[in-house]
């Protein structure tokens, strides 16, 4: 099999000795493997600036969009009310979820490469007392846009809602004081900017609403407090964990503590993520959200418009090189998209650029 590295939102590129700790087989009610759920769930504690004594944490296996389940259907009951504010795919995943588990909601929609207003959402939270949960999403890798979930923050505690959050692609890689931001519930996943490897979500979760939802769960598997309730005890997982991914993700959890935690790891992103946009402006090569919001997460690209080509031809010619970058996600523009998480430094971008430089040129 050919090997490449990932230009994507996760899954990622990993470390070799990341990799390397799943070639232990682990049982799920062992002392020792128990005791890694525990330390796992106290270092995300220390990543989101949050104690014990008001946050807990809850490992949820499946991906990420699991945990967004998990905690939407487990925390809103049939007297609740949530908003979701929705500026791509992944904020309108939500209301596919709501649909599903037949929630009572309400949805803003701003359009793809702008950021919710938090004026807007105070003005809904006003007209319709019924909403009890707010829900949106940090890094929209739709777009690449990072959403000001500070702001919003500040507007959903000032009108006494829950405040959830699908920090999926961010935590780890943008520093989030959870608890200073107002964040209530805070998802995210083993395969993003720990750089971990797909298998579980966590949820950072404010213990005292945690407790509240007892009862409310709509599923089995995804209930969020019975999941807690048995983690919370000695670390053994509800039902059978993906024991080899939480290998990988506690060693990925301490390399990232060696690289020098969130500051590291951000600073490295962004430079990606700049030099990146540097690159592709000098080949005439635009990005589709403005400098001010762009996430270091993932860039949406516009299609040049002095070139004409088939993505998938350039797909090919970029992983033939070592490389794989995503398709566009955005429908009215042709675009594609590069990230730049995971074990990718600054040769990488230099490197994936002159290769597309090569592909536009022989066009």
């Amino acid at each position: 099999m050919k090997n490449y590295k990932l230009l994507t939102p996760g899954p990622l590129t990993t470390t070799e000795t990341v990799r390397k700790e799943m070639m232990f087989d682990h049982c799920t009610w062992d002392d020792d493997y128990k005791a890694i759920t525990l330390k796992i769930r106290k270092q995300l504690l220390e990543l989101a600036h949050v104690t014990e004594e008001d946050y807990t944490v809850v490992l949820m296996q499946g991906s990420g969009t699991f945990g967004v389940e998990a905690v939407l259907t487990s925390v809103i009951g049939e007297q609740d009310k949530l908003l979701i504010v929705a500026n791509g795919a992944y904020g309108e995943r939500m209301e596919d979820i709501a649909k599903h588990a037949h929630l009572s909601y309400a949805i803003y929609h701003e359009v793809y490469n702008q950021i919710p207003s938090a004026e807007k959402i105070a003005e809904i939270l006003e007209k319709d007392p019924a909403i009890t949960h707010v829900s949106m999403v940090h890094s929209e890798t739709t777009s690449g846009i990072l959403n000001d979930i500070e702001a919003v923050g500040k507007v959903v505690k000032a009108k006494g809602r829950t405040f959830i959050v699908d920090a999926m692609s961010s935590f780890g890689g943008v520093d989030i004081p959870v608890k200073d931001w107002g964040i209530d519930f805070l998802v995210s996943s083993a395969n993003k900017c720990i750089q971990g490897v797909p298998g579980f979500s966590f949820i950072i979760a404010n213990k005292q609403k945690l407790i509240e939802s007892e009862g409310k769960a709509r599923s089995l598997s995804l209930d969020l407090y019975d999941q807690w309730k048995t983690m919370n005890k000695d670390g053994k997982w509800r039902f059978t964990s993906p024991t080899h991914v939480v290998l990988a993700f506690s060693k990925a959890l301490d390399e990232m503590l060696e690289e020098g935690g969130i500051p590291a790891r951000s600073k490295r992103y962004y430079d990606n993520n700049r030099l990146l946009i540097q690159r592709m402006k000098e080949m005439g090569i635009r990005t589709y959200i403005d400098q001010e919001h762009q996430g270091p997460i993932i860039t949406t690209f516009l299609y040049p418009e002095n070139h004409a080509f088939a993505f998938q031809d350039m797909y090919k010619y970029i992983k033939d090189r070592g490389y794989a970058i995503y398709p566009g996600k955005v429908t009215e523009a042709d675009t594609f998209r590069i990230g730049n998480i995971g074990e990718i430094y600054e040769e990488d971008i230099e490197k994936v650029c002159s290769i597309m430089k090569e592909f536009l040129e022989g066009r």
